[in-house]
């Protein structure tokens, strides 16, 4: 009678699983890898420079001329502000009173508090374009001396102002009357020109609020 023998066999050798660092680990392991990229991304932004796509042109030129409140405004109004300016004259049965229409839109646009931006309008008629005669023009549109200046002064100043210094046309049509440019100039915060809008467009307004907001940005990125 044969008997069945059963081998005894070895118990099984276990392999130890290498650990594992827990979900909840990867996950705050990701979370602080994204908040170094974020901080380090802020600080570079924070240190580079906001570059703004409009060119520097010229440096605004020297004047000294009268506001429609009889205060003397020179050259030195232009720093520290972005300012947008133009050149009209109130017996104007053209383009000026559209152009001082879009220049008080433009203000109530901007509100009354901010204070970093200004407008400025040059009557290119100064003979007839007394302070007097510009602060009843500006009441019709809004213009405020502390926020939009209207200037006078002697005319072959105001010539060289417009034509050498912001590099406008002046000239005098068939009737004798100024025939002038009717684009708007930017200034930025240094005195130097910036820029130029067709006073004449409908979007003109949203231009130059494009303008602004991209100086004072630069402005703010320059003062860090």
């Amino acid at each position: 009678m044969s008997t069945d023998s059963t081998p005894s066999s070895a118990a099984p050798t276990e392999n130890p699983a290498p650990k594992r660092i827990p979900r909840l680990g990867w996950v705050i392991v990701f979370v602080v890898l994204v908040g170094l990229v974020a901080f380090a991304y802020v600080s570079l932004q924070k240190m580079r420079p906001v570059a703004s796509a409009l060119p520097r042109l010229e440096q605004a030129p020297a004047f000294s001329l009268t506001s429609q409140d009889g205060k003397t405004v020179t050259e030195a109004v232009l720093k520290g502000k972005v300012t947008v300016l133009n050149f009209i004259f109130t017996r104007c049965m053209g383009p000026c009173p559209r152009m001082s229409a879009q220049m008080g839109h433009l203000n109530q646009a901007l509100g009354p508090k901010l204070e970093d931006v200004q407008l400025i309008s040059v009557s290119v008629d100064p003979e007839h374009d007394t302070p007097a005669v510009l602060a009843e023009y500006g009441q019709r549109f809004g213009a405020e001396p502390g926020r939009w200046k209207l200037l006078t002064g002697p005319t072959d100043q105001i010539h060289n102002v417009m034509v050498k210094g912001f590099l406008l046309p002046l000239g005098t049509d068939k009737d004798g009357m100024p025939a002038h440019s009717t684009r708007f100039v930017i200034v930025d915060q240094q005195g130097v020109i910036r820029g130029y809008e067709d006073g004449e467009s409908p979007e003109v307004v949203q231009k130059l609020l494009m303008d602004i907001g991209d100086l004072l940005r630069e402005g703010k990125s320059g003062s860090r």
